[in-house]
């Protein structure tokens, strides 16, 4: 069974920071690629980074230079660190496992709620 697990949202202040991880279970972590997404409310959801099994990165546009994903094998653990943290960023912060082959299989995790206000 696989289980996809966030922690580490939470209110942080316009500017401040966070960072957000994503630990698997029941899946071969390193040949996956990884992400983070993010829905706010009365939005769809969005991308917001990737990073491949080889450690290549994706970023959208409205993070780069601010946010930064990475993955630790040993853990199984993906990360989001989160910087400069703007009312923007305000949304459910979901987990993504993807093993694209000659279909997609992908798994999502709960979701964690992160807050950026005064």
């Amino acid at each position: 069974q696989v289980h996809l697990v966030e922690s580490g949202g939470g209110l942080v202040q316009p500017g401040g920071s966070l960072r957000l991880s994503c630990t698997a279970s029941g899946i071969n972590f390193r040949i996956y690629k990884m992400g983070w997404y993010r829905q706010a409310p009365g939005k769809g959801r969005e991308l917001v980074a990737t990073i491949t099994s080889d450690s290549s990165t994706n970023y959208a546009d409205s993070v780069k230079g601010r946010f930064t994903i990475s993955r630790d094998n040993a853990k199984n653990t993906v990360y989001l660190q989160m910087n400069t943290l703007e009312p923007e960023d305000t949304a459910i912060y979901y987990c993504n496992a993807a093993w694209i082959t000659l279909v997609r299989v992908e798994y999502w995790g709960q979701g964690t709620q992160v807050t950026v206000s005064s």
